[in-house]
């Protein structure tokens, strides 16, 4: 048994502000399902103020929000910019004020529905297209450095590559899948990286940090396959309320992808066996992938994967101050990240055979006064997996590891 009281720091402005005490605290970040691209991130924080001091906070200034691991580490679990601010008085009496502040901030995500592009590409790679797209907004040059700026406040810890970023994380490159030009067609941009995310069958997210990012089509292979699941018990979760479902709606067996820029090139493919058992169950998926035989892939790719019902588990809710759970499963769940590859066991055995194995898509973080709670929400892994290539397999992957019955057409994860 290990007792667990939070410990946090929250910093706008890179600031730490040491002397208020948190109240209350809601983070959403990720997505709801597969279905969609991820949201931007959304914190609602609320401080309590004793002292009556002037609130230097401001719209647009940055939060981050950190709390203590098992290691007296802070971890960033939510990063963004302020976009609500307001100062309450809470009570009132002979012994003094006590004041509210409550801050609503949203992620780097947000920026991009605002932002409007030309989104004139070359034809190349998804991770290369959205690298570009991004990197226009989100990099800065010289010419839009502040005038004011003067070289002894700049961080001496900076390096070039990282200068002047405002809000741009890992980007899969080159990708897997190569996409078509594109021609001058005003649009925002969270639409337009959404849709090369979708074409390469790959997603954005934000990090801990709130940086944008995205993941390649094999992005959660190669993870999974190089560092292996998180193990959690159900035991040690919150049960009222845990349901497994499998749902018709999340059955495709009839797959049009359209592709490339021609609004006549597509390709089909069906499954006559679940057709049969659930009727046709169609979808039509429209991409910007440049060839055919990858537009083929894809199809299948749906198809194979979703022709039959998957065992859905909605959420789980873990209370981080519970004694019964352990250092390593706590410090888990405080480093949640979209794609975190989780296998959850001691389930009832008339739920998912008692073991569910899923990839996390979203998440939200509760907290009050000294208790934290957080609620993953998963999706099957089966909906995400994608075959590697030689050149993405771990080099620490050894052969005796590997079935002997395994062949490569067939192989997802090789460990």
């Amino acid at each position: 048994m290990t007792v667990f009281n939070p410990v946090w720091r929250v910093k706008i402005q890179g600031v730490a502000y040491t002397t208020y005490t948190l109240a209350n605290l809601t983070i959403a970040s990720g997505r709801d399902n597969i279905y969609q691209q991820a949201q931007a991130g959304y914190c609602n924080l609320q401080l309590i103020n004793l002292n009556q001091a002037i609130v230097n906070i401001n719209i647009n200034d940055s939060v981050s929000i950190e709390l203590q691991d098992s290691t007296a580490t802070y971890v960033p679990i939510f990063g963004g910019t302020i976009v609500d601010f307001g100062i309450e008085i809470s009570t009132a009496g002979n012994v003094g004020i006590n004041q509210t502040l409550n801050i609503t901030a949203l992620g780097a995500l947000s920026r991009l529905p605002k932002a409007l592009t030309n989104g004139v590409l070359a034809q190349d790679f998804d991770g290369d297209q959205i690298f570009e797209v991004l990197q226009d907004l989100l990099l800065n040059n010289w010419g839009e450095v502040p005038a004011a700026l003067q070289w002894n406040n700049y961080d001496p810890t900076e390096t070039w590559a990282n200068a002047q970023n405002v809000g741009l994380g890992e980007i899969d490159r080159p990708g897997n899948y190569e996409l078509a030009q594109r021609s001058s067609d005003r649009t925002d941009i969270y639409s337009l990286v959404s849709a090369l995310a979708t074409s390469g069958l790959g997603y954005i997210y934000e990090d801990a940090s709130g940086l944008i990012s995205y993941a390649d089509s094999t992005h959660r292979s190669v993870y999974l396959a190089t560092y292996g699941y998180t193990d959690l018990t159900a035991n040690h979760a919150l049960f009222n309320g845990l349901k497994i479902q499998t749902r018709a709606g999340d059955v495709r067996n009839d797959v049009t992808l359209k592709y490339n820029t021609n609004s006549n090139s597509e390709v089909s493919a069906e499954d006559i066996n679940s057709i049969d058992i659930y009727g046709r169950l169609a979808q039509v998926i429209t991409t910007t992938v440049k060839h055919s035989a990858d537009a083929q892939d894809q199809a299948d790719f749906y198809l194979i994967l979703r022709a039959a019902p998957q065992a859905n588990l909605q959420s789980i809710t873990y209370q981080l101050t519970n004694p019964e759970l352990d250092d390593a499963d706590r410090d888990s769940l405080i480093n949640v990240f979209m794609g975190l590859p989780v296998r959850l066991s001691d389930l009832p055995p008339n739920m998912a055979s008692g073991t569910f194995l899923g990839f996390v898509e979203g998440w939200t973080f509760k907290a009050a006064y000294n208790e934290i709670a957080i609620t993953l929400n998963l999706s099957p892994i089966s909906y995400s997996l994608q075959a590697m290539s030689w050149e993405q397999v771990p080099i620490a992957e050894s052969w005796n590891t590997i079935s002997g019955t395994l062949t490569w057409e067939t192989a997802l994860v090789v460990a």
